[in-house]
């Protein structure tokens, strides 16, 4: 058993933080802008509610963060109460939040000041894959750290993987999410091709997902596509925050991405169409309008 403060429950937060609690059998802090939403946590998992990340942080082995975006990250660990200010050396800061690889620098730095370490760990699994236990964890930061770190982490992950240095877990995720915005459009495309063609989708999917045509997107968002249904899972406005995560980056690097830059042209289409809050397979209603 562990002594660990989770920052940030949101719908991906919440489940993870009572993983950590119920799973792991770690001794849990919550902490929440909304205080409120933390003691609820607490009554209904039997940690603790505390009302600032300084006070969640003290005294801690292993501090988790799951918040909105760099500047959310900045505010709970840098900022005024924020983690760092009572982080203790020695002490693990693992960020579950998708954010860029230069933030995760930025915060690596910080915490060896403090004499604590730092892990930028993004996940990939929506939801349903934090409330089910069975995320993928991209990892950077130091080989010994991470290994005192993954047995946490395994909570509420299926898979757990180091990447590089500071910054290789958040490189990672944007490469799942450049995978991602190719493989829904991809779909949307041919759905939509199968419909005016005049093809029962369902016999098409059947048999192509068995070829090299398959996809978790396929297998899983297919149906609800196919009935005009996109209230499962992973938000428009979220991914193209992701996106801009992405094409910043490689703006830096150099990388071309025609592709990805043109997708979330046609997610920003969707919300146009009031879709922000919409799944991401709802590519497909941008085609069908």
């Amino acid at each position: 058993m562990a002594k660990v403060a989770f920052l940030g429950l949101g719908v991906m937060g919440y489940p993870m933080a009572g993983h950590l609690k119920l799973r792991g059998g770690h001794e849990v802090t919550v902490y929440n802008r909304t205080l409120a939403k933390a003691e609820r946590w607490a009554a209904e998992f039997g940690g603790r509610a505390a009302a600032t990340p300084a006070e969640a942080a003290r005294d801690q082995e292993f501090v988790f963060a799951c918040v909105g975006n760099d500047d959310d990250l900045r505010s709970v660990t840098t900022g005024e109460n924020g983690a760092f200010e009572t982080i203790g050396a020695g002490a693990i800061f693992i960020d579950n939040t998708t954010a860029s690889a230069e933030v995760a620098r930025e915060l690596n730095d910080a915490a060896r000041a403090k004499g604590a370490h730092f892990i930028d760990a993004p996940v990939s699994g929506g939801q349903a894959g934090a409330e089910n236990g069975v995320l993928t964890v991209m990892c950077g930061g130091d080989a010994e750290v991470f290994e005192k770190a993954k047995p946490v982490i395994e909570a509420y992950a299926r898979m757990v993987g180091l990447m590089g240095p500071a910054g290789a877990g958040q490189l990672t995720k944007m490469i799942n999410q450049i995978c991602i915005a190719g493989l829904v459009q991809g779909l949307a495309e041919g759905i939509h091709f199968g419909k005016r063609a005049g093809l029962d989708i369902e016999k098409v999917i059947e048999v192509i997902s068995k070829g090299a045509a398959g996809s978790w997107q396929m297998e899983n968002r297919h149906k609800t596509m196919n009935a005009g249904k996109y209230d499962f899972g992973f938000a428009v406005d979220w991914m193209r925050k992701d996106l801009d995560i992405v094409l910043a980056e490689a703006r830096r690097n150099g990388a071309k991405l025609p592709v990805t830059a043109l997708v979330d042209q046609f997610y920003a289409d969707v919300q146009a169409l009031g879709g922000n809050r919409w799944d991401t397979s709802s590519l497909l209603a941008r085609l069908e309008k």
